[in-house]
């Protein structure tokens, strides 16, 4: 039986690359709108709402769409089923197909 050989010593730990961001935390629209009063996202949806414009952006599929808002104040969004986003707001449920589209 041959005899047990010291065990070699461990090599040092290498330092740990920073985590990068995640994406999707930043600004996603344009400057000129200013701040949202509501944005979120679902599934493979983000939007953003913007009241003094009366303008909502919905980034879908990396292209973003802009929506006239009329009277609407949004605040949050349903997708069920891969369908058409249906939007919260101080009217109830608005489906984005009632909203004229601007480009």
């Amino acid at each position: 039986m041959e005899p047990m050989k010291p065990m070699k010593p461990m090599e040092p730990m290498k330092p740990m690359e920073p985590m990068k961001p995640m994406s999707g935390g930043g600004k996603w629209w344009p400057e000129s709108l200013g701040e949202p009063s509501s944005s979120g996202g679902q599934n493979d949806l983000r939007y953003a709402f913007f009241p003094d414009k009366k303008r909502l952006l919905i980034e879908k599929d990396g292209k973003i769409s802009t929506y006239d808002s009329g009277d609407h104040r949004i605040s949050g969004v349903q997708q069920s089923g891969g369908g058409d986003p249906e939007f919260s707001s101080q009217n109830g449920k608005v489906d984005l197909s009632s909203l004229k589209k601007i480009d």
